[in-house]
């Protein structure tokens, strides 16, 4: 009974977080009545990526996509991404893209990994004394205010509601951050 009740719940999550793909949820459905092992775990990641916030309920999944790591970053991503189209879901119109939007960007697209990743440098000659005869240079770090390109794709698909968990405050030059809302 409490399996039957997860299924129902999971059923109603894909429905709620992807309403475009309530006819695939028949599909899953219909696949074996109750998704076990990875493809469970895939189906779960796909809906708890697709969203900001993660409940308790994510764990499991979620512990198995970041489980998967590669030497080579590219790598990592298409191992994901196979694991993520584990789901039956997948083939369905548009899943191609969100299961790509969300290999590529989720877990490098957070707040954190956004400001390590878009770091930068800038040096200035400071000058002080009478004729400024005393220069040194001074080094800032600073950080990009636009995002990578995949973690546009995964901000911007029409499935995820990342672009409302994280933004970007302030500017480059004045201190400026990703930060989670």
């Amino acid at each position: 009974m409490k399996a039957k009740i997860k299924t129902l719940f999971a059923a109603a999550a894909v429905a709620a977080v992807l309403p475009v793909q309530a006819a695939a949820l028949d599909k899953v459905q219909d696949l074996g009545k109750e998704l076990t092992g990875d493809t469970r775990l895939a189906c779960e990641a796909v809906l708890c990526l697709s969203s900001g916030t993660r409940p308790g309920e994510c764990a499991p999944s979620l512990r198995r996509y970041f489980s998967i790591h590669h030497k080579k970053l590219g790598d990592t991503i298409r191992a994901r991404f196979n694991f993520l189209k584990m789901c039956p879901a997948s083939g369905e119109d548009g899943m191609s893209d969100l299961i790509g939007a969300l290999a590529n960007g989720a877990g490098r697209c957070d707040a954190e990994s956004l400001n390590r990743q878009l770091r930068y440098v800038v040096e200035t000659y400071k000058c002080t004394g009478y004729h400024g005869d005393n220069c040194r240079i001074e080094k800032e770090v600073r950080i990009r205010d636009t995002p990578p390109s995949y973690c546009r794709a995964y901000f911007d698909h029409p499935w995820t509601d990342m672009n409302e968990h994280i933004r970007y405050q302030g500017t480059p030059d004045n201190g400026g951050r990703w930060v989670g809302r």
